[in-house]
């Protein structure tokens, strides 16, 4: 029997073990989701990749021993909001000369986009 399986039974019982392996497996698939992110976001810089696996792996470790249940859903959110904004938000730049900044959008931030008109044009009747 695993031992953190062993101790939350103990601990409280069956329902109990159940809730603690259900927030760990939460915990363990944000944090795969978050590095999987930080990977995708910020390809070909590795300053970046770097620093956000840091505070990812540090975020995640300074909390590894929370035992409440309302903590953990509060730091789960926090999380996957970080997530989110990471991957709706985030564009890399890259400085081409001492003045100039070259944009690089991933596909997914892409959307159509519908030209602004001052003055509608009028629908044709059939």
């Amino acid at each position: 029997m695993d031992r953190h399986f062993r101790c939350a039974t103990s601990a409280g019982g069956p329902v109990r073990a159940a809730a603690a392996m259900g927030s760990r497996g939460q915990v363990l698939k944000l944090f795969k989701l978050l590095h999987r992110t930080r990977q995708e976001v910020f390809k070909n810089d590795t300053k970046a990749l770097e620093a956000a696996r840091q505070k990812i792996n540090e975020e995640f470790r300074n909390n590894r021993d929370e035992k409440s249940e309302e903590k953990i859903n509060e730091l789960l959110k926090i999380a996957s909001d970080v997530e989110v904004i990471l991957r709706t938000s985030v564009i890399q730049a890259i400085h081409t000369d001492s003045d100039k900044i070259v944009l690089v959008p991933r596909k997914d931030l892409l959307q159509d986009n519908t030209p602004y008109l001052d003055k509608p044009t009028k629908k044709q009747e059939s």
